[in-house]
């Protein structure tokens, strides 16, 4: 597989604190991974240096062959590659609609507002809704469908199904699916391993600051002991 993101010995600190201590991962285009591990293990910390949200990092990080650790922040979004934060981080005071209006078009591709509320719609019944009538679930959706307007290639997702109702959890796994199938590249951080178990690829086991496995979706029956021990349950 020739990997479209190719992350390499991937160190970063909080200051003086060491957050991740080497971190290697490889997604292929149009490859869906989901990375595991308890809370605290540097998952969200993966993405958000990946992304350059942190700066005092040191390693590889190439996407499409490019160097990424010099590019800027300001930038990295130019290079075809999207951030949706746990938080959402959604314009609480602006309208459905207005918050898909705002982030620029940095590539050929982006969704447009009609595609967007068929793959999403939810949000087309509250277009004119602002963010702070928003379910959880709707406010999700919203924050993903915002970078999906953008033109991005690879999509870093972080625990995008965190409090939600079974129902729209079932609903944003149909949206990863759909996404998949259209060539989307995406690195998942997701507690519930059963939900990324119909979606994903690959899994990829982290604990203190590094991946200590990585096995295809089809060899998860066969690594439930080496899973319960990496999560504690």
């Amino acid at each position: 597989m020739t990997a479209l993101l190719e992350v390499t010995n991937l160190e970063a600190w909080y200051g003086e604190s060491q957050a991740l201590h080497g971190v290697d991962l490889k997604v292929g285009e149009g490859e869906m991974i989901t990375i595991l591990g308890r809370n605290g293990v540097g998952k969200t910390t993966t993405l958000r240096t990946i992304m350059g949200m942190i700066r005092n990092r040191k390693g590889s990080i190439r996407l499409a062959g490019k160097d990424m650790l010099s590019v800027p922040l300001h930038k990295t979004a130019k290079h075809g590659i999207g951030f949706v934060p746990e938080e959402r981080g959604i314009f609480a005071t602006l309208t459905v609609e207005e918050n898909l209006m705002l982030p620029p078009v940095v590539a050929a591709g982006g969704m447009d507002l009609d595609e967007i509320y068929e793959l999403f719609p939810n949000l087309l019944e509250r277009r004119t809704s602002p963010g702070t009538k928003l379910s959880g679930g709707e406010q999700q959706m919203l924050a993903m469908a915002r970078i999906l307007r953008t033109g991005i290639k690879v999509l870093l997702l972080d625990e995008p199904t965190e409090g939600l109702a079974p129902v729209i959890v079932q609903r944003i796994g149909e949206v990863l699916q759909k996404l998949k199938g259209r060539g989307m590249t995406v690195v998942l951080v997701e507690q519930n391993f059963r939900f990324a178990a119909k979606i994903t690829d690959r899994f990829y086991l982290m604990d203190h600051g590094q991946m200590v496995g990585d096995f295809p979706v089809s060899d998860l029956p066969n690594r439930m002991g080496e899973l319960n021990k990496v999560l504690g349950v």
